[in-house]
């Protein structure tokens, strides 16, 4: 080939190339390099030649391996990525990609190394900007927390995008509220809720305490972004900016940090201001351009999306919280039956309740249930189940009976709201523990929907699970439910909880019992401090579900408050009714409501005599208050009608209704009972010191 083709072949690649081209000597020292080469710019061949690229200042260790092993091998690298910060190159970050292959002569001797080198510092950027909103997407938004979220943003976006990143909020998004959509005007108060700078850059740690309040001024890049929505693009900040000069603190905070360059943009989905977004860049990076933010506003908008989300997370779980205080109850009423005492911990919004319910013939009912799920919707449907259950024990109904009502209500609920689809949203179930207890006969009768099965504490100091057979969850399954009984003696103490608390097969957990109720007076402490120190043992580290406990403390009605008589199936048992509940009342000293009672007795015997094939029970009960009631082996229930002027019969119930304060029928296992409450005197019931 002609050497002077050569000599311009040469000459062309030494001067003309966009790229770097140096030859290196076996002590890797500049023979050679063209115009372009990074790190020489502006050298004259006597100032570079016989000087290695480390010397130069843009080479660091790894650049320097490569290239030896270029020498030993022979091996040729390509696009070998090498990314710092040369004096040389202005301090600023660049990346540059080098290909470095051996020289040989002819007779394969070692000349040195021939190495390009490219700056993809753009290209490199471009790649990040791409990379870090990827990054975004799959990072943010994985909680719904708006501390967490905003942190994330500082994570995801400081080292990529910038070198420090603030986050702050409007306070009341913190609470689930928010401006009006539009722009904000006013000065603005927002709190601290993440940040994140690179380790080069010292910025003041109490300026960016997540939770630290302040006011975003008026006549600054913050206030200009959130008075249209728009953006802001600071190129270079420097000390005597005037909106700095204006606020002293600030312009220390920039000079204390370094920072150079400044993008504000605005927090802000569907229209409302939730808060604000700020980044910074300091020595050795360049100034924000106007890619830059297009990249930060793509960010920020998503993190905004997952800050809203989060809001309205917090407004709906506040709203729960308050709805689910209001549905169940704050304060127990006080019965003769039991004492109570209850602990209750609301921690996700779930729907967990619990109840103390009046029964008839001075028995009480206790209940408590939890629904599937938490939130708002779950809320609201633990308020109708506790309802219906409410109407269901006003009803009289037996234990197993109710649950299986209740049963079939959650399965009519569950068909009317159905999970949407891709939804988070568990399908609708529950469960139920009801128990009955007679003051009376001293006897506790239970039956439960999947729910754990109560702990009791007996004055002997023995503790146990009672063994209740356990039915499918409410809204699962058949509804099929047994009953089980049990006598207590009087001072015993039951404990109703639910599932996060204590599981049935949770028997090592009795020992935390056995502690509570070990009080210098036994069993017979104060009952909500037994409660409060029971739910301390109880209670795990970090509850995911609401926790409750229920206690109550049995009691029984003494001979002194209970009189009863069986009457023969014959038309005097009506006058005989009438003379003992005479005479008991006399000795009650409850003489204003004899002729009342006397009526009441002797319309319900005569109704048993006339309706039923067996003798009457005749009870009366001095509790809060008189309590008559006869039953008999009939389940033909009465019902309450209203003669006509002319007929002969049928006043005989609405006489007893007009004379009651409340009445109803109870059903047994063969028979039912008709009871009368009526208000006692002033001076109460014989014997109640309670």
């Amino acid at each position: 080939m002609d050497s002077d083709f050569d000599a311009a072949v040469l000459h062309a690649l030494f001067t003309q190339p966009p790229i770097g081209l140096h030859v290196l000597d076996p002590e890797l020292r500049i023979v050679r390099f063209n115009s372009a080469a990074p790190g020489v710019q502006g050298l004259d061949m006597s100032d570079a030649v016989g000087r290695t690229w480390r010397e130069l200042g843009f080479a660091a260790d790894d650049v320097e391996s490569m290239l030896r092993t270029v020498l030993e091998t022979g091996e040729a690298v390509t696009d070998f990525q090498y990314r710092g910060r040369p004096d040389v190159l202005g301090g600023m970050e660049r990346v540059l990609s080098i290909s470095a292959f051996r020289l040989q002569d002819a007779e394969q001797r070692t000349l040195g190394v021939a190495g390009t080198v490219v700056d993809i510092t753009v290209q490199d950027r471009v790649e990040r900007r791409l990379n870090l909103l990827y990054r975004a997407g799959e990072r943010l938004g994985r909680s719904l927390d708006v501390f967490r979220t905003a942190q994330e943003l500082a994570d995801v976006a400081v080292g990529e995008l910038a070198d420090v990143v603030s986050v702050v909020v409007l306070d009341a998004v913190l609470h689930g509220e928010a401006p009006r959509p539009g722009p904000l005007f006013d000065p603005v108060t927002v709190r601290q809720a993440g940040s994140r700078a690179v380790e080069a850059i010292t910025v003041d740690s109490t300026m960016y305490e997540v939770g630290e309040v302040r006011v975003i001024p008026r006549g600054t890049p913050f206030s200009q972004a959130l008075s249209d929505l728009r953006p802001r693009l600071v190129r270079h900040l420097k000390a005597n900016d005037p909106w700095l000069v204006r606020h002293p603190a600030d312009a220390e905070r920039v000079s204390e940090a370094g920072v150079h360059s400044l993008m504000a943009v605005p927090l802000a989905a569907r229209g409302v201001v939730l808060g604000m977004a700020t980044f910074y860049r300091g020595p050795g990076s360049p100034p924000f351009d106007d890619d830059d933010l297009g990249v930060a506003a793509t960010v920020v908008a998503r993190a905004a999306l997952c800050v809203d989300n989060a809001r309205r997370y917090t407004r709906e779980r506040t709203i729960a919280r308050l709805t689910q205080r209001a549905l169940v109850p704050d304060r127990l009423p006080s019965y003769t039956a039991a004492e109570t005492a209850y602990t209750f911990l609301p921690v996700a919004s779930s729907g967990v309740w619990y109840d103390v319910i009046p029964l008839s013939g001075a028995r009480i009912a206790l209940v408590a249930g939890d629904v599937s799920g938490h939130g708002l919707p779950t809320v609201t449907t633990m308020g109708r189940l506790r309802t219906a259950v409410g109407a269901l024990a006003a009803m009289d109904l037996q234990a197993d009976e109710l649950l299986e009502h209740l049963h079939d209500l959650t399965e009519q609920l569950a068909r009317e709201h159905v999970p949407a689809e891709n939804s988070d949203q568990s399908e609708l179930t529950a469960t139920c523990l009801f128990v009955i207890y007679d003051p009376v006969t001293r006897t506790c009768t239970l039956s439960r929907a999947g729910h754990p099965a109560p702990v009791v504490a007996l004055p002997d100091g023995s503790i146990h699970v009672i063994d209740v057979p356990a039915g499918p969850n409410l809204g699962r399954g058949v509804a099929s439910y047994r009953s089980t009984s049990v006598d207590l003696p009087e001072g015993s103490i039951l404990t109703l909880h639910n599932a996060e608390l204590l599981q049935d097969t949770d028997q090592d957990q009795l020992p935390a019992f056995r502690d509570a109720f070990s009080t210098p007076t036994g069993l017979t402490g104060r009952l909500q401090d037994m409660c409060d120190t029971l739910m301390t043992s109880l209670l795990p580290d970090n509850p995911a579900d609401d926790a409750m406990l229920l206690l109550a403390r049995t009691r029984s009605l003494g001979p002194d408050q209970v009189a009863s008589w069986t009457l023969p199936h014959e038309p005097e048992s009506a006058a005989a009714a009438r003379r003992l509940v005479a005479g008991q009342l006399t000795d009650w000293d409850l003489d204003d409501l004899t002729f009342s009672t006397e009526l009441i007795a002797s319309e319900l015997v005569t109704n048993t005599v006339r309706y039923s094939t067996g003798p009457a029970q005749l009870r009366l009960i001095n509790d809060r208050t008189l309590i008559c009631e006869v039953s008999d082996n009939s389940n033909a229930a009465p019902h309450l009608r209203h003669a006509e002027d002319d007929d002969e019969g049928g006043r005989g119930l609405y006489l007893v209704a007009q004379l009651a304060q409340h009445w109803g029928v109870r059903r047994a296992g063969r028979g039912k009972t008709i009871w009368t409450e009526q208000a006692l005197p002033a001076h109460g019931p014989v014997g109640d010191d309670r």
